[in-house]
């Protein structure tokens, strides 16, 4: 245990996801040690974040305006809907440049564990969506674990009878991977998804 402001800096950094005790004291002392116009920054640029980045009012993006630019892109096909757990999902997508439709960000997955249930979640804003009959496909995009199997399962009780094409984020083996190092769930969707080869 160190004294003071010190250890109140390990504890906040500790905080944080990812950190564990030991990097959150490196982290703290490359603080002590780092230039101060430099940390003088990075607090200005954590205060600033805090201050002007809100959600999207329409699919709960981050955004510094009251809608996101993806939302206000019109080049953006209106009828394709893709549903994803965070903004990091968004971004991870974006990065692809396969997706040209709109997105809906839930805020988490459904974790009784964690107390988070369907109403924690974006899904009556979803619901909401989709009730203007402009959203012909409604793509899940959960992560492939428990947490976003069961929330991608929740979304297909709920939207399975509205009538919109409802599909789900293939999943299998990474390119370059090797199949002898892949678990048996990845592998046993490799091959539940497999496509004709043409």
């Amino acid at each position: 245990m160190y004294e003071g402001a010190v250890q109140d800096l390990i504890d906040e950094l500790g905080r944080l996801p990812g950190i564990g005790p030991k990097s959150a004291q490196r982290v703290a002392f490359h603080i002590l040690e780092a230039d101060g116009e430099d940390m003088k920054r990075l607090a200005d640029a954590i205060t600033t974040v805090k201050e002007k980045v809100k959600f999207c009012a329409i699919c709960f993006n981050v955004s510094e305006e009251n809608t996101c630019r993806i939302c206000q892109d019109s080049r953006r096909d209106p009828s394709l809907l893709c549903v994803v757990e965070e903004s990091k999902d968004v971004m991870a997508i974006e990065r692809t440049r396969s997706f040209r439709g709109h997105y809906h960000v839930l805020g988490g997955s459904i974790n009784p564990i964690a107390g988070v249930g369907p109403d924690q979640l974006h899904i009556r804003e979803l619901l909401s969506r989709l009730s203007d009959d402009t959203i012909t496909e409604v793509i899940v995009a959960t992560d492939p674990n428990l947490e976003g199997e069961a929330t991608a399962t929740y979304l297909y009780r709920m939207l399975g009878s509205i009538g919109i094409k409802l599909t789900r984020l293939a999943s299998g083996l990474p390119v370059g991977g090797d199949l002898e190092y892949a678990d048996d769930v990845t592998l046993g969707r490799a091959f539940e998804g497999r496509t004709v080869m043409s």
